[in-house]
């Protein structure tokens, strides 16, 4: 299960000492926590491993755009810490697909869904994510979805 992977990384950063990984690891673990309160509020079970690839995601996409915003201000320390702690989150997600793969995985859920047109856009990109979390930039997915009803 992810959340024993993440809380053994966390005991091996706090071991060797590794203050990015650590503060890293505490900010992930904190999300799903989160995550799992708002659940338990609406009456939902904890949080599965595709949700937390789902977290991930987010976190990773929240740093990279600070990243690019503190780099555009001249902060390039705080740049790179964003982007030390991107390189830490990845290193929990499963490999990401290559272009020529998501391209065959777009064409082949556009078959199954019996998409006809760019109105069903909506059913084959649900169908993506709930397929393949975290291993996919679904926002490139979109593109070639729509290249492909067009």
């Amino acid at each position: 299960m992810m959340r024993d992977v993440l809380a053994n990384s966390l005991k091996d950063a706090l071991k060797a000492k590794d203050t990015c990984r650590t503060s890293t690891l505490r900010l992930i673990q904190a999300a799903i926590k989160d995550r799992d309160i708002a659940n338990r509020g609406l009456g939902k079970d904890p949080v599965s491993d595709d949700e937390i690839m789902q977290i991930l995601v987010k976190m990773i996409k929240q740093r990279d755009e600070s990243a690019r915003i503190y780099a555009e201000n001249g902060r390039p320390e705080l740049a790179a810490q964003e982007r030390e702690e991107i390189g830490v989150i990845k290193s929990f997600m499963p490999e990401q697909l290559s272009e020529e793969k998501v391209r065959e995985l777009c064409a082949s859920v556009i078959t199954e869904t019996g998409a006809q047109g760019l109105r069903d856009m909506g059913k084959c990109m649900n169908a993506l994510k709930e397929r393949y979390p975290g291993q996919m930039d679904f926002a490139k997915a979109s593109g070639v979805v729509k290249d492909l009803l067009k």
